[in-house]
């Protein structure tokens, strides 16, 4: 057998065509044998500026024979075999789905080990103008800002964990640009439009009691979903959040983990919703349960579309089933609740993440507060002294 070469090891050459060919080994299959890379140039001082560049770039790397294959190989075997652990399934099915849709068909075909940061910046300016499969009316084909950012972050850490795994020198993800990410406005019912969907609400005799339970504790969709009668306390009116309910690739519902560690929480009901889960009638282990099959419980997308048909009964602005969460959570910043109260009951991982989310309604606590203390001063100090 061959004596293993090292890495670095090279070998330059004059090829026919007047190029000059230079190439250094940086790894090695299997059987022992070296994988090469090659440096050109049409002149000695382009040449060797090309060498010396190559030989920067793969510097204390050693590739292996996986290198050679391409990106949509090496995104089946990252999502299938590194991930799964890692995070939720509806996660994964997340990162799945960009991939798949947005990635693959516009780097898949080429070699893992010569994507270069030049490639993926040009197909992140690519989605940014042709990225949608379907037109949009308004936006035509262009895809979202925080889309090309969402996608961008799942493939720098694809890359990161090749380069890790020596499959590549370096992660290539690294120096490219994309979007700023734009802050979602947040979209909340005020006192009288909350006045109407509760109305709506009480009238809705099949999903009533589900957006009660919404609208006065603030689950996210999958949470409130995954609801059993067995994380109801009656005797102390609490309520465990300990699982939510998601999707598999083809639509099929399953129990997943929490989004975090902090999302497994016990809320303290209200009153009236813990009157109303009491009175509720038990048809299966769900509280919740698919009117169609009570075996299963309801799934997250008939929650959103019936958001939707009650806020439009109630002649509501069109928001999101999320926005009617960050109405639950402006109603008791408004009310007093502090932020890590808040985080606690929201599931959210910092409390200063919720006062980040809120700070337009603390900024209106805050001027309350100003004026009641200025007429408290006031009364005891009298108006003139204060003048």
């Amino acid at each position: 057998m061959a004596k293993r070469r090292p890495n670095g090891d090279g070998m330059i050459r004059q090829l026919d065509s007047g190029l000059r060919e230079g190439r250094i080994v940086v790894g090695h299959k299997k059987d022992g044998s070296p994988i090469f890379r090659y440096a050109y140039g049409r002149n000695q001082k382009e040449f060797m500026q090309n060498l010396l560049d190559l030989k920067n770039r793969y510097r204390d790397v050693h590739l292996t024979e996986e290198s050679n294959m391409n990106l949509s190989d090496w995104i089946e075997k990252w999502l299938t075999e590194y991930m799964p652990e890692r995070v939720r399934a509806s996660t994964l099915s997340g990162y799945a789905q960009d991939l798949n849709t947005y990635v693959k068909p516009r780097l898949g075909h080429k070699k893992l080990s010569r994507i270069t940061t030049n490639d993926i910046q040009k197909m992140y300016t690519d989605l940014k103008t042709n990225g949608r499969i379907k037109e949009h009316p308004v936006h035509g084909y262009a895809l979202a800002d925080n889309t090309i950012i969402r996608i961008h972050t799942t493939l720098h850490g694809a890359m990161e964990t090749a380069t890790q795994l020596h499959l590549i020198p370096s992660n290539p993800v690294i120096g490219t640009k994309v979007p700023k990410r734009r802050k979602k406005k947040l979209q909340v019912l005020n006192d009288t439009q909350l006045d109407r969907l509760m109305k709506a609400i009480e009238s809705d005799e099949e999903w009533g009691d589900f957006f009660l339970l919404e609208l006065t504790t603030g689950p996210r969709r999958g949470e409130i979903c995954g609801f059993k009668w067995d994380d109801f306390d009656e005797e102390s009116n609490r309520l465990k959040i300990n699982r939510s309910i998601s999707y598999r690739k083809g639509g099929e519902l399953y129990e997943d983990k929490p989004k975090t560690e902090e999302s497994e929480r016990t809320l303290t009901l209200p009153e009236m919703t813990a009157e109303m889960l009491k009175r509720r009638k038990r048809i299966s282990q769900w509280i919740f349960p698919n009117p169609l099959n009570p075996d299963k419980p309801v799934s997250p997308a008939a929650a959103y579309r019936r958001a939707k048909k009650l806020l439009k009964k109630a002649g509501l602005p069109n928001i999101s089933f999320h926005d009617l969460r960050h109405t639950f959570a402006t109603v008791a910043v408004a009310n007093g609740v502090d932020a890590k109260t808040l985080a606690s009951i929201l599931g959210h991982t910092n409390p200063s993440f919720s006062l980040d989310t809120y700070t337009h309604v603390t900024t209106d606590m805050q001027q309350r507060a100003s004026e009641i203390v200025g007429d408290f001063i006031e009364d005891i100090l009298g108006e003139e002294l204060i003048l």
